[in-house]
């Protein structure tokens, strides 16, 4: 009965917190944390210092990429190819902002996409919701693929708490196939959803207004004409440079400075997380001094304050879920250990619905990884349905998808009458459970 009431309160912290936004999140799990320690009597449990400091050096090596351009550049290329190739832009538009998620760390940078994605289909007469719903999806899959992501180097940290040192080459070459092939998957779905536009009777109602139809096929403003300072290309390169130095050391840990242990035991490697908050602050750096970036600029960059926003989200979520479930660690393991070995999807069904209950990947990778790996659950199938940790395409309630609908200006993507049949809904669930599929084989054949 205690776990019961103890996991209730948890649950209404969580659906009180996601109310008011991923700080009213983090404010409302300390409310938890009293109720836990003064009512229930549970020992606080430990917030994870470790990956909050290298969430934050992550996001302040973000922020100084957008702050210095470098983050215009990516985008003025990405449209270069779609508008190179605007017939396949069903298929390119997702790959693309998928790609641009994995190189960024963050799926805001989809925001910029959309009216682009626009703009080519209805200029080729392709229904917008084709690419649109689409693209929104695979730039949410692409933070589970990328080493600058907070959930990514969440999950590495985790694991080096629990002596699990998969090194974040290993985790990428199950993350990356796996995201990329649900992205491919719903975008060759996507390819005849809905009605042609010729034939789509509310479509040809709309524009047979004059002035609806001019504002359906207005023009948007383009990047390629654009000529960008050569400040913006040496912040991408040095971005870009970073992120393969944290690979290459991920993949060969002798690399690493080793320093002695206790006596009697060989020098023991540098953690690889405290390597990647090392080189982010020292690649931020970089771009500070050689990029014509005003440090104080950073703050207000919007890839800075919603990674900022994660990191605290993360800081109470996982502090008051480690607080609970350590306390019932023993009746965990017993249950949850043999359901998720008999059972391997169950994992992922908590990891999905975890997901769309917290509306954040890291913040549902802070409640789930740790509890999963403190019962007992095989890190392989963790790192297997990596996929899953996206559920919050379920309800249309997400900043990137309510911005999809706004930014689709013939009003095909949008959302159905029973709330659940939305235009995102059905590639969500085709690239989440093709994620999954591909990401277990692959890590059962690589770990």
């Amino acid at each position: 009965m205690e776990l019961i009431l103890g996991f209730l309160v948890l649950l209404s912290c969580l659906i009180i917190g996601v109310r008011h936004g991923g700080i009213g999140l983090a404010a409302i799990s300390g409310v938890g944390l009293l109720i836990f320690t003064f009512v229930f009597g549970y020992k606080p449990g430990n917030p994870p210092i470790d990956v909050m400091l290298t969430i934050m050096a992550v996001v302040t090596c973000a922020g100084f990429l957008q702050t210095s351009g470098g983050l215009t550049v990516m985008l003025k290329y990405a449209e270069k190819l779609l508008r190179s190739n605007p017939k396949y832009v069903t298929i390119l538009a997702p790959i693309t902002t998928w790609f641009l998620t994995v190189l960024c760390g963050t799926g805001h940078v989809v925001y910029t996409m959309f009216p682009i994605i626009y703009d080519i289909a209805i200029k080729q007469n392709i229904r917008p919701e084709r690419p649109m719903a689409v693209a929104s999806i695979a730039s949410q899959m692409g933070i589970c693929a990328s080493p600058a992501s907070v959930a990514i180097v969440s999950i590495v940290a985790f694991m080096a708490m629990h002596g699990h040192n998969y090194s974040i080459v290993q985790i990428l070459s199950i993350a990356i196939p796996a995201t990329f092939s649900g992205v491919v998957f719903a975008a060759l779905w996507s390819l005849r959803r809905g009605k042609d536009l010729d034939k789509d009777e509310d479509f040809q109602k709309l524009i047979s207004d004059p002035k609806q139809k001019e504002y359906v096929y207005g023009d948007t403003e383009s990047l390629i004409d654009k000529e960008l300072p050569t400040t913006y290309y040496r912040a991408m390169f040095i971005f870009l440079a970073g992120i393969v130095i944290i690979a290459i050391f991920g993949s060969f840990p002798d690399l690493v400075p080793h320093f002695s242990a206790a006596a009697g035991k060989p020098p023991k490697a540098l953690s690889m997380t405290v390597m990647i908050q090392m080189l982010m602050l020292t690649v931020a750096a970089l771009i500070l001094l050689t990029c014509d970036v005003k440090a104080k600029d950073v703050g207000n960059g919007s890839v800075f304050r919603a990674g900022m926003v994660a990191l605290i989200s993360v800081y109470g979520v996982a502090w008051m879920a480690d607080t609970f479930f350590d306390n019932h660690i023993t009746l965990l393991k017993e249950f949850l250990g043999q359901t998720v070995t008999a059972y391997p999807w169950a994992y992922a069904l908590v990891a999905f619905f975890t997901s769309k209950l917290v509306n954040s990947q890291a913040a549902a990778i802070a409640i789930v990884v740790p509890m999963a790996l403190n019962v007992g659950v095989d890190p392989v199938i963790i790192l297997s349905f990596i996929s899953a940790c996206y559920g919050y395409f379920f309800l249309p309630t997400y900043p990137s998808d309510l911005a999809c609908i706004g930014f689709d200006r013939s009003g095909t993507t949008k959302i159905g009458k029973y709330v659940i049949n939305h235009s995102f809904i059905i590639p969500g669930f085709i690239g989440v459970i093709s994620g999954c599929c591909v990401g277990y084989v692959l890590a059962h054949t690589i770990l």
